[in-house]
């Protein structure tokens, strides 16, 4: 092969090696972030927030909650589902959505599951959707095994890398471990939050100011 024959294909290799290289470091950059963000993943949970800037307040329940006028809309949250379906939450305005984030590999989040299940079955029919996130799972598999283990009946969009929960704006609202539970009320605006597995009456209490017929939080 000549010399000139040859400088093509070191060309080509060349730019193959950069794009690998570009790949590589965005796929760092993106583990990096979810790390930071997932700092505290796994646990008990805690309170996050407060008063100042950051329109919200956390209670003595760690339950942190927005007025109207202070909530960040939600942003989108579509995509492959666990069951190899797809869905997008916003085809969810007009409800209150419950979204969990959840890992089968988590405890706290094996203890709450059956909680989730019963009050999705109590509240369904009285415009309230509730939505899963699966994140840090390396496949579909054990997330269907840990819903068919506790019976959940509701969709979770699949999300291994976290990149959903990258999408909130940080100040907002947002999802800072695993489990995390948001509160998307009918506008499609993060009304609550909370950073901890959560008791069967401890997401009825979150989740109750937001029903229909009920006073907003915000209202009280």
């Amino acid at each position: 092969m000549s010399a000139a024959s040859r400088a093509p294909l070191r060309s080509t290799r060349t730019a193959a090696r950069v794009r690998d290289r570009v790949r590589r470091r965005a796929a760092l950059a993106v583990g990096a972030a979810v790390s930071a963000l997932l700092v505290s993943a796994c646990g008990s949970g805690g309170t996050s927030g407060g008063g100042g800037e950051t329109g919200f307040i956390t209670g003595a329940d760690g339950i942190s909650t927005a007025g109207k006028g202070e909530r960040a809309d939600a942003p989108d949250l579509s995509g492959e589902t666990v069951d190899g379906g797809h869905l997008d939450v916003d085809d969810y305005k007009g409800k209150v959505v419950v979204l969990n984030v959840w890992g089968s590999w988590c405890p706290p989040c094996r203890a709450e599951a059956k909680n989730f299940e019963k009050v999705y079955q109590d509240v369904k029919d009285q415009g309230v959707q509730f939505v899963g996130i699966n994140t840090r799972d390396t496949s579909t598999g054990p997330a269907r095994a840990f819903e068919k283990e506790f019976g959940v009946s509701y969709p979770s969009l699949y999300d291994p890398a976290g990149k959903l929960m990258l999408r909130f704006e940080k100040g907002t609202l947002n999802p800072q471990a695993i489990p995390s539970t948001l509160i998307i009320d009918r506008d499609g605006k993060v009304a609550a939050r909370t950073l901890q597995a959560l008791s069967e009456e401890k997401l009825r209490t979150m989740l109750e100011p937001y029903l229909p017929g009920e006073p907003d939080e915000s209202e009280k």
